[in-house]
């Protein structure tokens, strides 16, 4: 279908994108996702990875989502997120020392299955996912 659709990603502290696209694709959790103008309404939940979109202009632009829920309308895409940002905003350092920090706290709970450990595991997940964006490169 022609025409374009809405995308706002918001986090509980920020709204991260809110602009026109041609499609939008999401990693939710029973698969990626991508939606159209005109598509079929649904709500999913999300789970961690980059939301790829191309913007009104025709240029793919990427953000990054840890978790939360979408929704698809016919004419816009919500993403509430408990974490989101830009793929031009990704501190690379800070991402790098996160992924440090998880591999280390791993290391030392090996065997382990309780919260911290399952926390290192996400926080895992979150930094590769983030640095795996931003090496993308653009200005996205």
């Amino acid at each position: 279908m022609a025409g374009n659709i809405q995308l706002e990603i918001v986090t509980p502290e920020k709204v991260v994108v809110s602009e026109e696209a041609k499609i939008v694709a999401s990693p939710g959790t029973l698969g990626e996702f991508g939606v159209l103008n005109g598509h079929t309404p649904f709500m999913t939940s999300l789970k961690i990875g980059p939301v790829r979109f191309t913007d009104a202009d025709g240029t793919e632009r990427h953000a990054f989502v840890s978790g939360g829920f979408a929704e698809a309308l016919p004419d816009k895409v919500t993403i509430l997120a408990e974490s989101a940002e830009k793929q031009r905003d990704i501190d690379v350092d800070r991402a790098n020392a996160s992924l440090e920090r998880a591999q280390q706290r791993l290391a030392e709970d090996r065997g382990r299955k309780d919260l911290d450990f399952t926390r290192a595991k996400a926080a895992l997940e979150r930094a590769m996912q983030r640095i795996k964006l931003a090496k993308l490169g653009g200005s996205q």
